[in-house]
């Protein structure tokens, strides 16, 4: 049916523009989170390290930023027909709150693995959850059978201009916080699963802060991103690769994120989930923030010096906040236990 969002058009990729216009529908709906700093890191590191807290974002992580922007612009009369959406959690929870807020009903594929936390957070928000196992069944044709059948919107996660504009609002804010305090970043590091958020980023940023250098960060074993960069082509991953980082799984890079990120990035940065664990207990200690394993891969390059940051200044994106306890709890005492 016509509601149902066709394949990306990478003839049209979205602008600096599309970002600021964004900015202009989130305005009040959004959480500007705050731009964080630790002077005692700092010193520890030898750099100015400035951390974008979107962890007290809505429904706890940047999902939330495109999720509603997408939605915000389905036509009134599609409305009725609902969305649907295919996500491990965050965007799961983006989409249903930002449904929730326009009035829209909202169906969520998720794989029957997620953490138990994104799915009762999701549900709480009212949204209809269809399960799906990650290993045999493929999410996209979930999706777009239920959009077919029902006329719902299908709202990606990524592969979207309006939903890529809408994550990169948390570009503009960076660039604006960090002037505040005098600072002008160097580099900005941000999590990169499918692609979405270090894009629309990037192309804030293009405008805001031309000559900061845009890196996306993934784990070991995901890194198609980093990978697809260097090879000038988007490369998949090994089915059996395996990462706790479970909001940063894609098997590649989005179609239309990638020929934006091709244009825009500096590079990409893999680290270990051991890195990750430490930048966890770093992120408590230090900014008192509870980062989920996939948002705190930014952080945990910094941390491990997976790239120079010596006397420079570097942005940070903690992306999401939304673990399930006893995963925090394993990965706080792994980094403890690493550290003794």
């Amino acid at each position: 049916m016509s509601s149902a969002s066709p394949p990306p058009d990478v003839g049209h990729l979205p602008g600096y523009s599309d970002v600021v216009a964004a900015a202009e529908r989130l305005a009040g709906r959004a959480v500007v989170t705050p731009l964080l700093e630790s002077p005692l890191l700092n010193d520890a590191l030898g750099c100015r390290l400035l951390v974008k807290a979107e962890v007290l974002q809505r429904t706890g992580s940047f999902k939330f930023r495109g999720a509603f922007n997408r939605i915000s612009l389905i036509p009134e009369a599609e409305r009725l027909r609902g969305v649907v959406a295919f996500s491990s959690g965050n965007h799961a929870q983006g989409v249903a709150a930002a449904a929730r807020l326009l009035g829209i009903a909202a169906t969520i594929v998720m794989p029957s693995d997620a953490p138990a936390i994104k799915v009762a957070n999701t549900r709480a928000w009212g949204a209809q959850i269809v399960l799906y196992d990650r290993w045999t069944e493929d999410r996209e044709a979930i999706g777009a059978r239920i959009s077919a059948e029902t006329g719902a919107t299908l709202v990606r996660p990524y592969d979207d201009l309006h939903v890529m504009a809408g994550q990169g609002t948390i570009g503009l804010e960076l660039a604006d916080q960090a002037a505040t305090v005098g600072a002008r970043p160097d580099m900005v590091l941000a999590p990169c699963g499918g692609g979405g958020m270090i894009g629309g980023i990037a192309l804030a940023l293009a405008g805001r802060l031309p000559e900061a250098a845009v890196h996306a960060v993934e784990p070991e074993g995901f890194d198609d991103t980093r990978r697809s960069l260097a090879a000038g082509r988007r490369l998949s991953n090994d089915p059996g690769a395996a990462s706790f980082c479970d909001a940063l799984l894609a098997a590649q890079p989005g179609e239309l994120t990638f020929a934006v990120n091709a244009a825009h990035l500096a590079g990409g940065i893999a680290v270990t989930d051991a890195e990750v664990c430490r930048a966890m207990a770093v992120a408590r200690d230090h900014f008192k923030l509870v980062v989920e394993p996939g948002g705190a891969v930014a952080l945990a390059a910094v941390l491990a010096g997976r790239i120079s940051a010596s006397g420079k200044t570097v942005a940070v994106v903690c992306s999401g906040g939304n673990v399930d306890p006893l995963v925090y709890e394993r990965a706080l005492a792994a980094a403890h236990g690493a550290a003794g």
